[in-house]
């Protein structure tokens, strides 16, 4: 066959393929040039979804009519002044979006460069460049893309629903106004996801409120703020507790140099410093900025700019995950919020809605007339006989702890399984065995951190049958596997010997752990594969060796086993991931009875 050039606009369209697939790409590449012009307001419209119209509008520094007629041209750009690849500090780079989206779409734009008396308008049809008019325009930049893949049906067939290009859009805009709190963004579209955020000054306070505007009151009251810098490179933002955790990671929004992108390293790096909280089908929240100089990471190796690729890729994930963990362990035993307003809605009756306060007075009425079944003061007299698991003569040690602990002072147990506490300001109720197994999984790997791995020499070392690349893949993490307590070595081709294994699970089934590790090293990043296995054995190992439910307790114990749980990182989840504890606010509990 003949070799031939391919028409520019066909080019062009390819290009659009790799950059512009989607209306949400279209409107990410205009929004993240509107910030790089130092935009301090962007407004976003769209139209059926982003096909019909993308409308992006900013107050940024504009251009004049020369810089408008060559914005349109391939590999043209004005965010590599010094034509340095190595040190990008703009959030767009390639030169290839608006010629991309022109070529795919009916293109106009419209802008006045910042202190010129005029502004100018450019159109672009079909590939065809028109030339620069004058135009009645504001301050900034003004760019409207219509009919969107209209010349390519191809690329348009597989768009999804209107309203799914429209959340996309509105997720899109969401994500980069995440970075930029000092900056007022707003999103129309026909469809609804619309909103209007208002531009908020420096300091947490700022970033707080983008974060509440953004991923709401929920997000806000159950994250912790992370802020650790080591060797050049620093990571802040914000990281939710492990019992407010999610079925996926879209709840996880990562910026490099406010850069928003989607990276398997930092995702692999979340998913590491959630690993001791979470079973492997949760995932946490977090919103993390990654800041390192420009020279030590490359964000030109994705047409849509989604991954970036770090010089020292293990340094940044070392301070990802040293960073998330200490802000968890430093939580404690704090659980989300989200618990005991879940269980407020569990107790709530179908269809029955409490009264106003204004309506009737509690206090001069015996019960209310509305009232469910159950609930009224009279049948109050259901639970005369009910008689917790409390010893006799228990009250005044009860009443000597202080209500101010975070988990206030035991009052009861109830079927011997869950422990009734008395807070300030209200009530928590604690699984004893799931409080319990995390507090002695703490301390077993407390142990195991001060002392080291204790490792024992089996009676009769045990060959495990690997094939030759897993049996290679331990061998080559022999001196690591022996620092964690398993000491290796090769028994030919297709095989490895154990000698010694740590005390803490010799007993178990050496020969699948060891099998499974082969498959993590062959998959993934071994170095923390081992310790997660281990882990995993002391979790069962503290499950087995807890306080089970069933239990009387006495007293003391039960305000011993809150204190234990105050003091104890990760004291708000088992081991499994659930939560220890719910905790119902007294405001709560009076409007559920109509007391307020």
């Amino acid at each position: 066959m003949t070799v031939r050039r391919l028409d520019p606009l066909l080019v062009d369209r390819i290009a659009a393929g790799e950059v512009i697939e989607r209306p949400a790409a279209a409107v990410k590449e205009l929004v993240e040039n509107a910030l790089d012009a130092g935009a301090r307001r962007i407004e976003v419209a769209i139209a059926a979804g982003g096909r019909d119209l993308i409308r992006v509008s900013d107050d940024g520094v504009g251009m004049n009519a020369a810089d408008l007629e060559l914005c349109v041209e391939r590999h043209a750009t004005s965010k590599i002044p010094d034509g340095d690849l190595t040190r990008i500090d703009t959030l767009g780079f390639r030169g290839e979006a608006l010629p991309s989206i022109a070529s795919v779409s009916r293109l106009e734009i419209r802008s006045r460069a910042r202190g010129a008396e005029a502004a100018f308008a450019l159109r672009v049809e079909d590939g065809v460049k028109g030339a620069p008019a004058p135009s009645a325009h504001p301050e900034g930049t003004r760019i409207e893309a219509r009919d969107l893949f209209a010349a390519t049906p191809a690329r348009l067939k597989f768009l999804k629903t209107d309203r799914a290009e429209a959340q996309a859009c509105a997720e899109t805009v969401r994500r980069l106004a995440l970075a930029h709190p000092r900056v007022r963004f707003s999103f129309a579209s026909e469809i609804g996801a619309s909103f209007d955020w208002p531009a908020w000054g420096g300091g947490g306070g700022g970033e707080q409120e983008r974060l509440r505007q953004a991923l709401g009151a929920e997000f806000v009251e159950n994250a912790r703020r992370v802020d650790v810098e080591r060797e050049g490179v620093r990571v802040a933002g914000w990281v939710g507790l492990p019992t407010f955790n999610k079925p996926n990671a879209l709840h996880q929004f990562a910026y490099v140099d406010g850069r928003a992108v989607r990276d398997k390293l930092i995702g692999g790096a979340l998913r590491a410093a959630y690993m001791d909280y979470l079973p492997r089908e949760r995932h946490g929240a977090a919103v993390l900025f990654i800041a390192c100089d420009a020279e030590e990471v490359d964000v030109n190796v994705h047409p849509a700019k989604a991954e970036v690729r770090f010089r020292d890729s293990g340094l940044v994930r070392g301070v990802i995950v040293g960073a998330v963990k200490h802000a968890l362990q430093a939580a404690l035993h704090q659980a989300a919020t989200t618990g005991g307003l879940r269980t407020l809605e569990a107790l709530r009756v179908p269809g029955w809605r409490a009264p106003s306060p204004a309506a009737w007075d509690w206090r001069a009425s015996p019960a209310a007339p509305s009232a469910p079944n159950g609930f009224a003061e009279p049948e109050q007299a259901t639970f005369a006989g009910f008689a917790p698991s409390v010893r006799p003569g228990a009250e005044a040690a009860l009443g000597e702890i202080d209500l101010a602990a975070p988990l206030g002072a035991a009052r009861a147990q109830v079927h011997e399984t869950y422990v009734i506490s008395q807070t300030r300001d209200g009530v928590v109720i604690v699984d004893q065995h799931a409080a319990h197994e995390r507090i002695v999984y703490e301390k077993l790997k407390r142990q195991r951190a001060e002392a080291g791995v204790v490792r024992q020499m089996l009676l009769c070392p045990l060959v495990v049958d690997l094939d030759a690349n897993a049996t290679a893949a331990l061998l080559e993490r022999a001196e690591e596997l022996q620092a964690l307590g398993l000491v290796i070595e090769g028994f030919g081709p297709g095989a490895v010997l154990l000698r010694e294994a740590p005390v803490l699970i010799a007993e178990g089934d050496m020969a699948g752990l060891l099998r499974d590790l082969a498959e993590d090293l062959l998959a993934e990043d071994g170095a923390q594969t081992l310790e997660r296995r281990l882990d995993h054995r002391l979790a069962t190992i503290a499950c087995h060796h807890s306080v089970r439910s069933g239990r009387a307790l006495r007293p003391a114990e039960m305000n011993a086993l809150l204190r234990e749980m105050e003091a104890t990182p990760g004291a708000g989840q088992c081991n499994h991931g659930r939560p220890t504890y719910v905790e119902l606010k007294l405001a709560d509990i009076e409007r559920l009875f109509g007391r307020r």
